[in-house]
């Protein structure tokens, strides 16, 4: 009798460090197949500096991002002005960084938003199919007959501009590809033998969909995540380049295409930075992606 209690004690213990043991060996296996690809390291490496860019750019930056200086009228890039200046004097380095926060904060944004209600429609959808099925797909259809940048400007030209109806616009266009997406992994989930155990125990709905199907969703929702974010902030610099997103005086990468286009013959640089400041975000957002997307995937060896 007084060795019941050590037997029960030694045996929930094992039982305690082999789940934390496969927790932690297939994180440790996960990092070693998404280090093992190196462009979407270094992309990885480059969006966390863009974070740090947001996070801390008032106390980065070399000058007031909105402060003109007269003197140095789209002057190009020197020893004061590293990217140089626009039209209006002010430092275009200063107002990179200073639009890194705004960038990330409207395509991070609308992407979690959409992200969030293609989850809930696409596991609803999977899960008790039929007429339910039928209208949430067929209404992500008629969103997906239109290109993503035409829907996006009709409904902020509804909306009226500005970027909060940006993230509205975004997050509906990205809302039918998540919902899609997850519907997808819902009706694999459903059928496989642990949901049928759920069941048959007498699992409500409500209880087998978020408990059971979700989980295996996340890795889907996260690589299309990474990959949504790029085409986010295109949008949304679209958006601003044709005068519905941020307002001119503000610092979007978008809205400084706008203004810079004018003077592209004398003055390219106040073009081809925030141009690259926005491939290079959108290109190291998607090969990140695409190694998330390897890296979860368990059929992938090396």
């Amino acid at each position: 009798m007084k060795d019941n209690p050590t037997i029960v004690e030694t045996g929930s213990e094992p039982r305690e460090t082999l789940a934390s043991d496969k927790k932690k060996s297939a994180a440790a296996v996960f990092f070693a197949k998404f280090c093992k690809q190196k462009l979407s390291l270094v992309a990885a490496i480059f969006i966390l500096l863009l974070f740090v860019l947001a996070l801390f750019g008032p106390y980065l930056t070399p000058y007031d991002a909105n402060q003109p200086d007269y003197d140095a009228l789209m002057s190009p890039p020197s020893a004061s002005h590293w990217a140089g200046t626009d039209e209006y004097g002010r430092d275009i380095l200063s107002r990179i960084i200073d639009g890194t926060r705004l960038t990330l904060a409207v395509s991070l944004s609308a992407v979690f938003i959409a992200a969030v209600l293609g989850t809930i429609l696409g596991i609803y959808s999977g899960y008790y199919g039929g007429w339910l099925d039928r209208l949430i797909m067929r209404s992500s259809d008629v969103l997906f007959s239109f290109p993503d940048l035409l829907l996006a400007i009709g409904i902020v030209a509804i909306l009226g501009p500005g970027l909060s109806n940006v993230v509205i616009a975004v997050a509906v266009f990205g809302t039918p590809s998540f919902a899609r997406i997850i519907r997808s992994v819902t009706l694999s989930a459903k059928e496989t033998l642990f949901v049928e155990a759920a069941r048959s125990m007498g699992a409500k709905n409500e209880r087998i969909m978020w408990k059971h199907i979700f989980p295996e969703t996340v890795a889907s929702v996260i690589v299309n995540v990474t990959m949504k974010i790029g085409s986010a902030i295109l949008a949304a610099a679209s958006l601003s380049f044709l005068g519905m997103g941020a307002k001119p005086t503000e610092p979007d990468w978008g809205a400084m295409l706008s203004m810079g286009r004018d003077y592209l013959s004398i003055a390219p640089h106040i073009v081809y930075i925030p141009g690259a400041a926005i491939f290079l975000t959108v290109l190291a957002f998607n090969l990140v992606g695409d190694g998330l997307r390897d890296a979860l995937d368990p059929k992938t060896k090396n």
